[in-house]
């Protein structure tokens, strides 16, 4: 059976996350629902942003795990994300701020053939 990622990553998107990889070394992604820009997800140096016992791994884009928070995951446990970016600057501690882009979210709901082959989740710290 072929798995259903829960996260998918555009080639624009990947081109960003390698100039910041090349920076700042391994890194790593969360989707809050919170303060900032809201929704849109965050890029971080690999083991500068903790992940709490609620938190929710969905899987890898472009070889940086991402993490959802719980309740946010309830929310959008029916969609498949995908990270995607823009040019602009956000109002977010994410490390691609300076580079003058900003990651966002496109999504879309599972359809019910996907729903039964989703990729399994790990909740909590890894």
């Amino acid at each position: 059976m072929d798995r259903v990622k829960r996260v998918l990553v555009t080639d624009e998107a990947k081109k960003v996350i390698d100039r910041l990889r090349e920076k700042h070394g391994e890194l790593m992604f969360f989707q809050s629902g919170g303060c900032c820009d809201g929704s849109a997800p965050m890029c971080y140096k690999r083991g500068t942003f903790r992940i709490g016992t609620s938190d929710v791994k969905l899987g890898e884009i472009h070889g940086c795990p991402f993490y959802i928070s719980g309740p946010q995951f309830e929310y959008w446990k029916h969609t498949q994300l995908t990270v995607d970016v823009t040019e602009g600057r956000g109002a977010s501690f994410s490390l691609e701020i300076p580079l003058g882009v900003r990651f966002l979210i496109r999504s879309r709901p599972f359809t019910r053939d996907e729903a039964t082959r989703l990729e399994p989740i790990k909740i909590g710290e890894e």
